[in-house]
């Protein structure tokens, strides 16, 4: 399994191609999509007072998809582990464009 960029990001701006070409794959991206729309969901009803559990639920939802759309479609290992500041920047950054139509899911 290839291993993320070795190298060392110094800017997200410098960073960010690099995390888009790390999610050619569609169903990777879809995973993305629908792990960080859990996300939100589990972070609002965490914040309504419904229980530290739902904390719990979007850490998992977020990160569980993005794995498992990496190593079964994707198969590289996430920018997660090298770079986790910016990966988790790219994550909502990307979110936002599919949302928008600029990155297709």
């Amino acid at each position: 399994m290839p291993t993320t960029d070795e190298r060392k990001y110094t800017s997200f701006t410098e960073f960010y191609p690099f995390y888009l070409s790390q999610h050619s794959n569609r169903m990777c991206r879809r995973l993305h999509f629908i792990g960080s729309t859990l996300t939100l969901l589990s972070l609002i009803a965490w914040i309504s007072g419904s229980g530290n559990l739902w904390l719990f639920a979007a850490l998992v939802s977020g990160y569980g998809c993005a794995w498992i759309g990496h190593f079964v479609f994707e198969k590289n290992r996430p920018a997660t582990f090298k770079q986790p500041v910016f990966s988790l920047m790219g994550d909502w950054v990307m979110y936002g464009q599919m949302l928008t139509g600029k990155v297709t899911f």
